[in-house]
């Protein structure tokens, strides 16, 4: 969503880099293209305005000016400023001294509430709650019908007493929630409520009311990030209306402007406590200002890639995979597929690179990371027999044909895959081995490889192999008993311990000025000084 922006960022701190010193003149530049990317981005009018102030008071001060790197300095000013927009700190949930925990989720039709209450009931329940979902919207068609799907699949109970479809009364069901909450030992209630296409007065009359009978310990007014400049008068609608306490953003993933993100805190003053950024479940989690800016700015997002490794892989799986790549073993074929399993937990390549710092700047390669490439690399393993995945040297044409077929691929991607992991394989033996010539414990960096060096010396004191054909080993015999000859006769070093030859030369003993016998007694010499 922030990729305009961001791209426009990007760029402006780039023609910053090669500046010694910034000038009025630099500053001014900055904050012009500054301005004209927040606005390209959908940002308020107002919220630019101060931002832009901000920056250009603090950029004009004594941190920039005596700063060695200016250019830096400044994406650290605009990296500040943009977390103070975005609220500063995580805004958590304030749970209830006394179960249960009431939490109202209002907002427009098609903002997303049904599908974010599922993916509140999922969240809540991965930190050890036992959330209920409640069924208030009874207005829109088959709204209830809805909830209760989201909640089976997201394993959470839902209260659904009325069937909806504008039947019953959801001021009533909210009440009777909380009682069959208090029965069922359910800690948090979410509460479903019925949105409009705009913002009407029976739409806020019904939400005040719900709000007046269970009174919640928070209220989150859900928006779709999508609707930019819209986003800003509904939600001032909503507080000026109804009320609430914070704000859950909806469709992050999409492809608008992303100004609504930026203008809704400073507007309403009311922190955003709450993103989801796709249609999965899992696609849900607090609203981190301090990582949303570093995303903004390219800095990337590596704490919450962090936390999702941490959610998604069990403590055991993690420990095992740690063992193998540390182990003498040779790294198979089971290991890498086990790896890219893990990784494909995570979801889609192409995010998770996208978290990575930098990366804003290599958006078309993303763009073609395929995960239909890691199913046809595990297809192609797949097919494989066990003793293959463990010696892939093994796997020769009439296997590789095999393999294709077995895996619907071609045999060029067989062999293409079995070429890299052959590299990947070599990489991993080095790692662990100390690496290449050089430095000791670095990856190709070396000196650690004693195996390998090893088997080379002793390879080369052992010298050439005598061959088990007895031609070829008569022969071998006839080639050395000629070379000694020639060496002979031309008074060469031969081999050692000859007996025809001369002392000195490989025979006989040395002369004791030579090291041969025994060397005389020099200690009592006076030799004549220099």
């Amino acid at each position: 969503m922030f990729e305009t922006l961001s791209d426009r960022l990007t760029s402006v701190f780039s023609s910053l880099r090669s500046k010694g010193r910034l000038s009025e003149e630099d500053i001014n530049a900055t904050a012009r293209e500054i301005r004209l990317a927040l606005l390209e981005a959908d940002v308020a009018l107002p919220v630019v305005r101060d931002f832009i102030a901000k920056v250009k008071e603090r950029a004009r001060g004594e941190e920039v000016s005596r700063a060695l790197n200016p250019a830096q300095q400044v994406i650290k000013i605009v990296n500040e400023e943009l977390i103070e927009i975005l609220g500063g700190e995580t805004r958590e949930i304030r749970f209830a001294k006394n179960p249960p925990t009431v939490i109202m989720l209002a907002g427009l039709q098609g903002a997303g509430k049904t599908t974010l209450a599922g993916k509140l009931g999922q969240w809540l329940a991965s930190q050890r709650n036992t959330p209920l979902l409640v069924a208030a919207d009874l207005q829109r068609p088959n709204a209830v019908t809805q909830l209760q799907v989201v909640g089976e699949r997201a394993k959470v109970p839902v209260f659904a007493p009325e069937p909806g479809n504008g039947v019953g009364d959801p001021v009533e069901v909210a009440r009777r929630s909380i009682e069959h909450a208090e029965r069922n030992n359910h800690n948090v209630v979410v509460i479903d409520t019925a949105g409009r296409l705009g913002v009407d007065e029976e739409m806020m009359r019904q939400a005040a009311d719900i709000r007046a009978a269970v009174t919640p310990d928070e209220v989150l007014f859900v928006v779709d990030a999508m609707i930019g400049q819209d986003a800003v008068a509904t939600a001032q609608a909503f507080l000026d209306g109804v009320g609430y306490d914070a704000v859950a953003l909806t469709k992050l993933d999409g492809d608008a402007r992303g100004g609504a993100a930026l203008s809704i805190r400073h507007i309403t003053g009311r922190p955003i406590m709450f993103a989801s950024t796709g249609e999965k479940l899992d696609d849900f989690d607090l609203f981190h200002p301090e990582r949303m800016a570093s995303r903004i700015l390219d800095m990337g997002d590596v704490l919450t890639l962090i936390e999702k490794a941490q959610r998604t892989f069990e403590e055991e799986e993690v420990d095992r995979m740690a063992k193998t790549l540390a182990s003498d073993d040779d790294f198979t074929l089971d290991d890498f597929l086990e790896q890219m399993g893990m990784v494909r937990k995570l979801g889609p390549i192409g995010n998770l690179l996208g978290m990575m710092p930098g990366m804003g700047q290599m958006k078309d390669q993303l763009a073609n990371v395929d995960d239909k490439d890691l199913d046809r690399i595990t297809a192609i393993i797949r097919s494989m027999t066990p003793d293959e995945r463990a010696n892939p040297k093994m796997i020769n044409g009439s296997r590789r044909l095999r393999i294709a077929n077995g895996s619907g691929t071609q045999v060029g991607d067989v062999s293409g895959l079995v070429t890299r992991f052959f590299e990947a394989q070599k990489m991993m033996r080095q790692m662990k081995n100390g690496g290449m010539p050089g430095m000791p414990g670095m990856p190709g960096m070396g000196g650690g490889n004693k195996k390998k060096a090893k088997a080379q010396a002793k390879k080369a004191k052992k010298g050439k192999q005598r061959s088990g054909n007895p031609l070829k080993a008569r022969q071998q015999e006839a080639e050395k008993a000629a070379e000694r000859e020639r060496r002979r006769e031309e008074g060469g070093p031969g081999q050692q311990q000859m007996p025809d030859l001369p002392p000195g030369l490989g025979g006989g003993q040395l002369p004791p000025a030579l090291g041969g016998g025994k060397m005389p007694d020099l200690s009592n010499v006076d030799f004549p000084k220099k």
